[in-house]
């Protein structure tokens, strides 16, 4: 499976119908879906589809047509996110309507084609479940793990400063929070893993 990291963007013309797309990491999608409605009041529809990962790491899937005939739009996106096999993203596509009629196998194919182009452009990343591990340093110690985690891979890193140290949450990949992990204990430093 993949995931993506950041926004990507792709534009499409078809017979003179305008498809700017955009796939966008899972924490993203809706906000950036309020911000396209916002910010494209006239465009004919706004059609999505997404793949997400639950707390229990199931992919939970969902689209939408947006009054384009039904399964014309989100479900050939959908396709798309799957036929890559991408997961915890979502992709958006914003449709001006050009005067000229594409027919639903048309418009399945402009909508796919988009969210493909969308795809194309964007950086994907291996996905990986995420690992979470917790402990505590002595204020002696927190430059040599801030040091340590920098090299160990890419982390979200939470810190409260107590009276005798630094209580860190970090979380990231299993394989990096694997790795800190082992070094804690290396180090003779109590985790708690997650």
């Amino acid at each position: 499976m993949k995931r993506v990291k950041e926004l990507s963007q792709a534009f499409v013309e078809v017979n003179r119908s305008r498809f700017h797309a955009f796939l966008v990491p899972q924490e993203a999608f809706a906000s950036l879906h309020k911000t396209l409605k916002r910010e494209h009041p006239k465009a004919n529809h706004i059609a999505w589809a997404c793949r997400f990962l639950d707390d229990g790491q199931r992919i939970t899937e969902d689209f939408s047509d947006d009054g384009e005939p039904k399964g014309c739009a989100g479900m050939p996106m959908l396709n798309v996110l799957r036929g890559n096999e991408l997961v915890g993203c979502g992709v958006l596509v914003v449709r001006y309507f050009g005067g000229i009629k594409l027919g639903t196998g048309g418009m399945a194919r402009a909508y796919a084609q988009s969210a493909k182009a969308a795809v194309s452009s964007a950086a994907l990343l291996a996905y990986e479940a995420p690992g979470r591990v917790a402990f505590f340093t002595p204020f002696s110690q927190i430059g040599r793990w801030e040091h340590t985690i920098a090299h160990l891979g890419e982390f979200a890193i939470e810190r409260r400063f107590g009276p005798e140290g630094a209580h860190w949450v970090v979380e990231g990949g299993q394989s990096a929070v694997g790795r800190l992990a082992e070094a804690l204990t290396k180090a003779r430093i109590d985790i708690k893993t997650e």
